[in-house]
């Protein structure tokens, strides 16, 4: 089986997105070209924030069909989270929230991106 490794989203300005993300996520850009800006996440895993004018073969420029999540420790975490990505501006299109796997939120990025913040239920 191959190796995941890659995250890609398509972005309108890949290197207003590379901000954002190094922003909420603390991960550094480690590279940044002409179409593409790169950043780790964890255990090896790549985001790639690939600009939709240039993506091969093209973008079908739909979003919000996805989801990238996040765990947190706990309620008072997403709580947390969710305040301070309040005041960077994204759209919250679900509030701090009690569900069956645990409290959670969730946010959109500029291109449209589901961005969910969660503390699992404890078992």
């Amino acid at each position: 089986m191959p190796d995941f490794n890659f995250v890609l989203l398509h972005v309108r300005d890949h290197v207003a997105s590379a901000t954002l993300y190094h922003a909420l996520l603390g991960s550094p850009i480690v590279e940044q070209k002409a179409d593409i800006a790169i950043l780790p996440l964890r255990d090896g895993v790549m985001l790639g924030l690939w600009s939709s004018e240039t993506v091969e073969p093209e973008s079908t420029g739909l979003t919000g069909a996805s989801e990238l999540a996040f765990t947190v420790a706990d309620a008072n975490a997403v709580d947390r989270v969710h305040a301070d990505w309040s005041r960077r501006g994204l759209t919250i299109v679900q509030a701090p929230t009690s569900m069956a796997f645990g409290t959670t939120f969730v946010a959109c990025d500029p291109d449209g991106h589901r961005l969910r913040v969660f503390a699992p239920a404890a078992v």
